[in-house]
């Protein structure tokens, strides 16, 4: 009995030791749009030096006042990439997590954090990364503001993204709350004050009619905390009625117990990237 005890146990060692483990690095670009270095952080898959294969990838976009090491550090999100690689639920895929503090992933009032995004980011990451470099190869997703930013990327730009995940997403409508960040940051300021006006131009319900009115469909997942202290629960409803009713197919709607809070975030990344990894490509050879 205790030899096979024994044997098990190593058995059982060796296994966790063959699990595959990727690698989160820190990385920097020069932004031509902002005129300044630009800080992210990606993971890399097991295998990715030595593979020869393009993978998917995934962007992950940080909350209001977060950074490159928010989605790393806060969200621990690698042990949550590795394990789903390992057991098969998502394919190895590269992820992105860039930085860009208070911008809200618009182009607001004080940086064009969108256009930088969609004409700096993607194209670096493109050319330096054995991406799958088209729609069917890339998804995006984020937390709080950057659920915000999801939320106006994909309606604006459908053609870039295979599907999209908005966590806790501060998609206010008519207006922010008064203890948002929203109202502090200079994205949104006119003459050091919040502009309403700002807020209304550039939020999601300005771009979803003309999101309706073209072809493409972006599958969205959308979730939040039931005692969101910024009321997104009600938010984020509205948000996936006015899409229910457009795709009622590929759009999904889920509330947690918890607060705005990462909690919620750390333990729903892995079904949001499942829902998104669904729709997207497995990785395929350097030369297809």
């Amino acid at each position: 009995m205790l030899l096979r005890l024994c044997s098990a146990l190593l058995l059982l060692s060796f296994i966790g030791a063959q699990a595959s483990a990727g690698t989160i690095i820190k990385n920097t670009f020069a932004s031509s749009t902002l005129n300044r270095d630009y800080d992210y952080s990606v993971y890399l898959p097991d295998g990715y030096a030595d593979s020869g294969l393009r993978y998917p990838v995934v962007y992950l976009l940080h909350g209001s006042t977060g950074n490159e090491n928010s989605w790393p550090v806060q969200g621990r999100v690698q042990p949550t990439l590795d394990r789903m690689i390992d057991s098969g639920a998502i394919p190895p895929v590269i992820v992105i997590m860039p930085s860009h503090t208070q911008r809200w992933w618009v182009d607001g009032n004080d940086e064009p954090a969108e256009t930088a995004f969609i004409n700096d980011v993607i194209p670096h990451v493109d050319a330096t990364y054995r991406t799958i470099a088209a729609r069917e190869g890339r998804v995006i997703g984020g937390l709080s503001a950057g659920g915000y930013g999801t939320t106006i990327l994909i309606m604006k730009h459908p053609e870039l993204f295979a599907a999209g995940a908005a966590l806790s997403p501060a998609v206010y409508d008519p207006l922010p709350p008064s203890n948002s960040s929203a109202n502090r940051h200079p994205v949104f300021q006119v003459d050091g004050k919040f502009d309403p006006d700002t807020w209304q131009r550039l939020n999601y319900t300005q771009y979803i009619d003309a999101y309706k009115a073209q072809d493409l469909v972006v599958p969205l997942y959308i979730n939040t905390g039931d005692h969101d202290i910024f009321d997104i629960a009600y938010h984020a409803a509205v948000l996936f009625q006015r899409l229910r009713e457009h795709q009622p197919k590929d759009v999904e709607y889920r509330v947690i117990d918890g607060d705005h809070e990462w909690m919620v975030w750390e333990t729903t990344i892995g079904d949001a990237l499942q829902y998104m990894l669904d729709r997207v490509s497995r990785p395929v050879g350097s030369g297809t």
